[in-house]
């Protein structure tokens, strides 16, 4: 009792209270004027003329606090006396563990307050709380707890700052007027709803702002093409004939085409419009002409420039010779020596890779010329794929070629055989190392050159059997020549009766190129079918429709006439393959040019008859 009444007389004397915290080394804090709880001791870094503290990522569930930088654990967070008006709160042990804490809710503002003395009214707990900041409600139960609902989430971690301490109402000793109160954080359907409200917020700020930076992103969409009218089609002319409004004409040129826009009456609009955009194909071919000779003058350029650079290597191979001779190798040191043979293989590494880059590009212009020669003359060469017989032009140039490169490869070789006998006279170590080098490069040249006469000699016994072959196919040309007049002799001096009789029948043989045994040998007959005749029904059937649809065409008609009519009874003929048959059969079908100039255009024309005409 004695101890009881010390302290409550201690408890109403501020003056005796303030000395016996002066003796335990811990300053005594009032409510006049200074702040219950410190913002700093709560939340570090936190500034309260700043209000709320902006999120961190709005679709990051969790707080939405700035996490506070982390407390050494060696540093001890003192707490202090803190005084109300109504009541005393009294810190904890520090030595004890701190109060625990269960799992913070997202956008948590309600905090639940346990151990509250028996006698604490919501007033009192108003003044102890209201220091923490502004409060909307407080719920409090008949078990000595509550909950307090603040209006920012930051307030509720200055509240978790008063878990542990322990509240005297007044300066009495009852056991109801006393408590260790403990704070923690408590879940709360008003908090989470709001949380959830702005979450949906963010989430929609965050939404709009990437549609406008992908609004900004995206590309501006085509114009729409205007409808036709005599008026726009005027225009669209127009336009068509200038060279920068070309691309953007054809667009609306060819969407009215496909939309249907062609009839009777716009026909000769749009046909006047198409010439306009065909006038442009001689542009593109002379611009597409003019880049060719860019990029040909540019190769040129560059190969100029790839041997004037080779010619300079050379320069330097000649001096690294130069050097190398005993009259002045031997005045060098032998640190020297090494560093010149370092330099003189390197170069010669360089050299040769620069030779071989000029020997492709060499090769790339004579595949390219023998390709232009190749595509000189189509007819001709059609023609004798047909015989089965190869242009022997084609393949004595290529001949030449090979033995020019034959040449080259010689004298290259004898040019290394020269200097590996001038450089005989070096020392030891550097004429091994040399004479390897050489003689490597020796083996290589003529390894290439015997590839080389392997091939040349192939291609001569492909020369002189392509030249058989063709003396052999002339032989038989001119054999078949003279069975022709024969058999139009005896067909022309025949009696009347054998005529009459057989005219038919010698003539459709005639034409079918199936000539009688009378006049030809076994041996011969077949090969007079594959070349001058029809070898199956369908070229027959052929036959009979080219020779009826020309024969009602008597001014002759084109290839492409012609093909299209025959595609619709089969699809699978093509125009090459008509080409060939009329020009197996001179006698039947005879090509014609017609027109001048730009209408220039080759026709044929059905002269079966002509030879009947005459007899």
């Amino acid at each position: 009792m004695a101890a009881d009444g010390a302290e409550q007389s201690a408890l109403s004397d501020p003056g005796a209270w303030a000395t016996a915290m002066n003796n335990l080394g811990i300053v005594p804090v009032g409510i006049s004027g200074q702040p219950l709880v410190s913002d700093s001791l709560c939340i570090q870094r936190f500034d309260p003329g700043l209000g709320l503290i902006t999120p961190i990522n709005p679709l990051m569930a969790g707080i939405s606090l700035v996490p506070p930088p982390p407390v050494p654990p060696d540093m001890p967070l003192i707490k202090e006396i803190i005084h109300c008006k109504s009541c005393t709160l009294f810190p904890q042990n520090p030595n004890l563990p701190p109060p625990s804490t269960r799992e913070r809710p997202p956008g948590c503002k309600t905090v639940f307050v346990g151990g509250l003395p028996e006698n604490a009214t919501e007033e009192i707990i108003r003044e102890v709380f209201e220091q923490c900041g502004e409060i909307i409600a407080i719920r409090k139960s008949k078990k000595n707890f509550c909950h307090i609902r603040f209006s920012e989430e930051f307030m509720v971690d200055k509240s978790l700052y008063l878990s542990g301490y322990r509240m005297r109402i007044g300066s009495s000793t009852d056991k109801k007027d006393s408590g260790r109160i403990h704070v923690d954080f408590a879940q709360a359907r008003d908090d989470l709803y709001e949380w959830e409200c702005k979450q949906r917020l963010f989430a929609r700020e965050e939404r709009h702002r990437r549609k406008i930076h992908e609004d900004r992103l995206r590309p501006p969409s085509p114009p729409p093409i205007v409808h036709f009218s005599e008026h726009e089609s005027a225009m669209l002319a127009e336009k068509l004939k200038d060279d920068h409004k070309f691309s953007e004409a054809t667009a609306v040129l060819f969407t009215w085409i496909d939309r249907g826009e062609v009839n009777r009456r716009t026909a000769n609009h749009f046909y006047s419009m198409i010439q306009s955009a065909n006038s442009h194909v001689r542009r593109l071919m002379s611009e597409k002409a003019q880049h060719e000779e860019e990029m040909e003058r540019a190769k040129e350029i560059f190969k100029n420039a790839l041997l004037a650079i080779l010619t300079q290597f050379e320069q330097i191979t000649a001096v690294f010779t130069a050097a190398t001779r005993q009259k002045a190798w031997d005045h060098f040191s032998k640190a020297q020596r090494k560093n010149i043979d370092i330099w003189r293989k390197q170069c010669e590494e360089l050299r040769n890779a620069h030779s071989e880059e000029i020997m492709g590009i060499r090769r790339e212009e004579e595949m390219e010329m023998s390709d232009d020669d190749s595509d000189e003359n189509p007819s001709k060469r059609i023609r004798t794929e047909e015989n089965g017989v190869c242009d022997p032009a084609s393949l004595r140039e290529e001949n030449d070629s090979l033995r020019w490169q034959l040449d080259a490869y010689r004298n290259e070789v004898e040019l290394l055989r020269q200097e590996q006998s001038r450089s005989c006279r070096q020392d030891d170590d550097h004429t091994l190392t040399y004479a390897h080098g050489a003689e490597a490069q020796i083996q290589l040249l003529q390894q290439n050159m015997h590839n080389m006469q392997q091939q040349l000699a192939s291609l001569q016994e492909k020369l002189a059997s392509k030249e058989a072959e063709l003396e052999k196919a002339r032989e038989e040309h001119r054999y078949l020549e003279g069975q022709v007049l024969a058999l139009r002799d005896t067909l022309l001096n025949g009696n009347g009766e054998a005529v009459e009789g057989t005219n038919g029948e010698l003539h459709e043989k005639a034409v079918n190129g199936c000539v009688p045994s009378l006049f030809l040998g076994r041996e011969r007959r077949s090969e007079v079918i594959m070349r001058g005749g029809v070898a199956s029904e369908k070229e027959a059937l052929l036959l009979g429709i080219i020779s009826t649809f020309l024969h009602v065409h008597p001014f002759g008609a084109n290839l492409e006439y012609l093909w299209s009519y025959i595609q619709r009874l089969d699809s699978k003929v093509s125009a090459g393959e008509l080409e060939r048959l009329m020009v197996r059969l001179p006698a039947m079908f005879r090509q014609e040019l017609s027109g001048v100039g730009a209408t220039l255009e080759k026709r044929w024309k059905f002269c079966g008859f002509d030879s009947l005409g005459s007899a």
